[in-house]
């Protein structure tokens, strides 16, 4: 019988709460961990788990407790300082390791461990969430629709709904910085937003601009296809006050700015109420073209995205708990195919065009 445990680090924080509560909706049973007790206890005590406090510098605790499981979930971000520890941790107790960032330097970080995770038997796999596992299943969707496909455009928007701490704080690290394409299948520096368009997501049109998502990274090793670019939401206004970003990106990135947004972010809700996410719908829409100028076009529409990222990772878990995995790096489309997503509760798909 494949066992229902596993440990799930950053299960105080708002994402990781929201896993720790629908998991018994899963029939799996998460030790809840992180570094402060004060945070965990009540939230264990409430849904009757077990939970271990744990710092990522405490390497000894850290293995003693990766011993005891065969999988961790890691939500505890921002992941570009976090994941290393914790996939070289699993790497040493040979546990497997899923998280829900949406970091491209995460995803290029854990692809240098694929040698070493097949090695010791065990699946790296970040971005479990809806970081990437929507956009990751469109684009293997289009890429089985058109083979030849040379391009990919990714875009993805949300009605409704609030930011997390943990979502908002990784934003705000990464004010100032550039954004990023695959170009003739390499990642390639460009100015964030330095293209935009209208999209038709079937509930609403929306303006979309480009962002450094982390399907720059996961969809090229998902389908192959050497140009992609990544869209989200934005209103107009902002896409044109953009364009100056130029003057004003070194300001952006001092740690004044940076702390002052980090002491706005702890100032708000941790993120949407259970009554905003019910509202709330993510939207995704991709697009693939090949050297003919042929064009496919598809979309989804879901539930909101801590939805999808709950429900995503613990399909996932519930996956390798069962055996059912590869070793190495993988990425969620790439392990599982294309209709990953149509598993989660909710979520519709249509091709457009």
């Amino acid at each position: 019988m494949a066992s229902t445990s596993f440990l799930l680090y950053g299960a105080n924080g708002y994402t990781g709460t929201l896993i720790a509560k629908m998991a018994k909706n899963y029939g799996l049973k998460p030790i809840l961990a992180g570094r402060r007790k004060e945070a965990l206890e009540p939230l264990a005590q409430s849904l009757g788990l077990e939970y271990s406090v744990i710092d990522l510098n405490d390497k000894p605790v850290l293995d003693a407790a990766l011993k005891e499981v065969s999988l961790v979930l890691h939500a505890a971000g921002p992941f570009r300082y976090t994941a290393q520890p914790m996939i070289e941790a699993c790497i040493r107790t040979k546990t497997h390791y899923i998280d829900i960032t949406g970091e491209i330097m995460v995803y290029e970080l854990a692809r240098k461990f694929d040698a070493a995770a097949r090695e010791a038997g065990i699946m790296i796999m970040p971005g479990v969430g809806f970081d990437v596992v929507p956009t990751d299943c469109m684009a293997l969707f289009l890429k089985e629709r058109m083979n030849d496909a040379s391009d990919l455009k990714l875009a993805f928007a949300s009605l409704g709904g609030r930011l997390s701490h943990g979502t908002a704080t990784t934003m705000a690290l990464g004010a100032g910085e550039k954004s990023a394409v695959r170009l003739d299948g390499k990642i390639t520096a460009v100015p964030l937003g330095h293209k935009g368009m209208w999209v038709d997501f079937g509930l609403k049109k929306l303006f979309v601009m480009t962002i450094p998502w982390g399907d720059i990274s996961t969809a090229y090793t998902t389908t192959g296809i050497p140009n992609i670019e990544t869209y989200t939401g934005v209103s107009p206004k902002t896409y044109k006050i953009l364009k100056y970003q130029g003057l004003f990106n070194w300001l952006l990135r001092t740690s004044f700015m940076r702390n002052r947004e980090l002491k706005k972010i702890k100032a708000r809700p941790a993120g949407p109420s259970d009554e905003q996410r019910e509202k709330s719908n993510a939207l995704v829409f991709g697009e693939v073209s090949n050297m003919a100028g042929k064009k496919m076009q598809a979309r989804i529409i879901g539930p909101d995205g801590y939805t999808i990222t709950a429900e995503a990772s613990l399909i996932i878990t519930k996956k390798i708990l069962e055996g059912n995995f590869k070793t190495g790096y993988q990425t969620p489309a790439g392990c599982y195919g294309a209709d990953l997503i149509m598993e989660v509760n909710g979520v519709t798909r249509e091709i457009v065009l």
